[in-house]
């Protein structure tokens, strides 16, 4: 008997490896990891006509969507300042975050940003919408 766990005890340290390294491999590192943050981000430009009050009035009621859609972990925006002159005459980007795909499928739809939409329309020349799952560099 203490030969076998003497054998076990030798290879314990081999049998944690094989199982670190199985671990990371790329398929079971999906189906364990939570998912990605997803990041929905919108910019707009806004037509010629459209007041600075008007345009504050958007500011403010896109960013308190969050207090308004559960699904939204976090919101941030900013008007362009980039000296590139690529923006093409956007001028506003807000980016909203969810844990996951499920939470901008519950936000699209929801009330709140269907009442933004209609305040958004008429001063709205052009909109841009990108989505993606966030990648990270650590």
């Amino acid at each position: 008997m203490k030969i076998i766990s003497l054998i076990f005890l030798a290879l314990l340290p081999l049998l944690a490896l094989a199982d670190h390294h199985h671990s990371s491999t790329p398929a079971l590192k999906e189906m364990s990891a939570s998912p990605a943050p997803y990041r929905h981000v919108v910019c707009f430009k806004f037509k010629d006509e459209a007041s600075p009050d008007q345009i504050e009035k958007i500011e403010t009621q896109f960013a308190a969507l969050k207090a308004k859609i559960d699904s939204i972990t976090h919101i941030e925006w900013g008007q362009n300042v980039s000296p590139e002159n690529h923006a093409q005459g956007f001028t506003h980007c807000f980016i909203v975050s969810f844990k996951d795909k499920a939470g901008l499928d519950l936000y699209l739809p929801h009330p709140a940003h269907k009442d933004f939409v209609k305040l958004l329309l008429p001063s709205l020349d052009k909109v841009f919408v990108i989505d993606f799952i966030a990648q990270s560099v650590n």
